[in-house]
């Protein structure tokens, strides 16, 4: 199954690099922060299942809406990219919320 990323937060053109499209400092040119959290094998679950998880990570994140700043979901790579105002705890806190929606999320690192 071949299926394009998904930004989630906001909605750009994933043609551009990563590197490119997350943003590093907020509008006050403070620094932001990034983390990831992988789903092992969503690629491979049935599209239902792909698409229920999708709008799991939409709602969660929704959740964090004051902090979480950029997300895009690379489902070739079962990975989420995260990036967030630097607010102490918070990432584990996303972390585990995605966890509880969808029980395979690992987080993976953080910068």
């Amino acid at each position: 199954m071949s299926l394009p990323q998904v930004s989630l937060f906001p909605f750009l053109d994933a043609s551009e690099p990563l590197r490119k499209r997350a943003p590093a400092v907020d509008e006050n040119g403070k620094p932001l922060s990034d983390f990831m959290v992988i789903f092992p094998g969503l690629k491979k679950k049935p599209r239902a299942l792909v698409n229920r998880s999708l709008q799991e990570m939409h709602r969660v994140l929704g959740c964090f809406a004051e902090v979480v700043v950029f997300a895009e979901f690379n489902l070739q790579m079962n990975l989420l990219w995260v990036t967030i105002r630097p607010v102490q705890g918070v990432r584990f806190e996303i972390a585990e919320a995605l966890r509880d929606a969808i029980p395979d999320a690992r987080l993976v690192s953080h910068l």
